[in-house]
């Protein structure tokens, strides 16, 4: 699928928002600049004017590797694995081992070696178009029958 604009992303990441629920994982995988913090950052923002929660600032989490959004009855953890180099570093940070009251989103996955049941997979690259992205999903569990088709 084409993504054409920041707001079709949005669109999508909206979409996705709708059928989150507590113990989902979505991981974000593409080149840096792809995207996918701003796919984040539409997520957490729409879901928080969905339960009338000021909408906040949304940052990359490269740096501090996870940021917490307390969206009234949701939590959303936003992992940023970039810096992670090894599978030790990966296992200290417990992503796995957090209870499932949670939604995660983790990009820069590569390393996640759990396979976690709740998972959908937003593969994100560059189009030959400057502001056009392709997307293409891949859904495990609750997720498996959710493809592009349902964007």
């Amino acid at each position: 699928m084409i993504i054409k604009s920041l707001d079709h992303l949005k669109s999508i990441s909206n979409k996705i928002a709708e059928k989150v629920s507590n113990g989902d994982y979505i991981f974000l995988i593409g080149e840096i600049g792809v995207g996918k913090t701003t796919f984040t950052r539409n997520f957490i923002n729409y879901l928080q004017k969905k339960k009338g929660v000021k909408q906040t600032e949304v940052l990359s989490p490269t740096f501090n590797l996870l940021y917490e959004y307390e969206i009234k009855n949701l939590k959303v953890m936003h992992y940023d694995l970039y810096r992670i180099k090894t599978s030790r570093e990966l296992d200290e940070l417990g992503i796995f081992n957090e209870n499932v009251r949670s939604i995660k989103i983790i990009e820069w996955p590569e390393l996640v070696k759990t396979k976690v049941k709740n998972r959908l997979e937003i593969y994100l690259s560059y189009s030959d178009r400057d502001n056009e992205r392709k997307l293409s999903i891949l859904g495990h569990h609750k997720w498996k029958d959710y493809n592009e088709n349902k964007l």
